[in-house]
């Protein structure tokens, strides 16, 4: 009856649910922990996860420590060098997308991370406009754990993106419900600036078809998470993908699972790096002359169950 109230009433999203599910666990911590320092965590704890259940307020990765046992890496850049090794890497979707364009001149490595940049241009290569990039392995995988080391671009408007792709996740013909491919953003930084938002990330699912559906597609953000200080300092953001489910991470630590949808993708996924472009509208408040945001990529690593 609680929980309908809550699903009904309130209509709280299921990261809502998933707070106050949790806040019960901190509930009993309270009183079963050894130690006034974990009961005053456990306080903390509830108190952050009563902003996320009342407000969606983010909330700090409290899970499972990541364990990658049976685990073998099967690809890593950690972008040596000075240029962009094009053997395993591609430029993604040049031109235009939404209010500005994607070109290859907007990646760069040096220093050994990959540097992908968000400025205005009055002499691009479509002209006068605000620009970013975006890069695509060539190479597809399926299930395993990916993880990327990142320091997010900062200024708002642009915002920093690490996925993984199907061919078709928003038609269901071919989706599925996810099982025929989804696109599972690993992190997105979209929150720059917003008191409350600032330093966190978000994780999402999206696919088609799921429960039958035939029109749109479905998604699942599993909620906005914390890392630490992550537009000046190195973060890792990671998803086990597996048969049943997608377990998220933050510097190691669970953020999230979901089986959202049918299923997990069964196929082979393109993986993604890209600083994504906004609207229009959310660029009008930038600064032409004075913008200038950096994604700055340490490393992105693959691994996959050792056979």
């Amino acid at each position: 009856m609680f929980e309908k109230f809550l699903t009904e009433v309130l209509k709280l999203a299921p990261r809502q649910m998933w707070g106050v599910e949790q806040q019960k666990i901190q509930f009993k911590k309270i009183f079963t922990s050894k130690s006034i320092r974990g009961a005053i965590a456990a306080i903390l704890a509830i108190i952050e996860l009563f902003g996320l259940t009342i407000f969606d307020y983010p909330t700090t990765p409290r899970g499972e420590e990541l364990n990658l046992d049976g685990y073998s890496l099967v690809f890593e850049d950690q972008f040596e060098g000075d240029t962009l090794n094009t053997d395993v890497w591609k430029y993604c979707n040049t031109g235009v997308r939404r209010g500005g364009y994607r070109t290859p001149s907007q990646v760069e490595v040096k220093d050994g991370n990959c540097v992908i940049t968000a400025e205005y241009l009055e002499d691009g290569q479509f002209g006068a406009g605000w620009y970013a990039g975006d890069l695509a392995l060539k190479k597809w995988y399926k299930q395993g754990y990916y993880e990327i080391r990142c320091k997010v671009s900062d200024g708002g408007g642009f915002w920093s993106a690490f996925w993984i792709m199907g061919a078709h996740p928003y038609e269901a013909e071919y989706s599925k419900g996810g099982i025929g491919g989804a696109e599972i953003d690993i992190f997105e930084a979209p929150y720059y600036g917003r008191k409350t938002m600032h330093d966190s990330v978000t994780q999402t699912i999206h696919c088609a078809g799921v429960d039958g559906a035939t029109e749109g597609y479905q998604s699942r953000m599993l909620g906005a998470f914390y890392g630490k200080d992550i537009y000046n300092e190195y973060n890792t953001y990671g998803v086990k993908w597996t048969e049943d489910e997608y377990i998220f991470y933050i510097n190691g630590v669970e953020t999230a699972r979901t089986s959202f949808g049918n299923g997990t993708s069964q196929v082979e996924e393109e993986v993604r790096v890209s600083l994504e472009v906004p609207d229009a509208s959310a660029l009008e408040p930038l600064d032409k002359e004075t913008y200038h945001s950096e994604f700055i990529v340490d490393y992105v690593r693959i691994y996959q169950i050792a056979e």
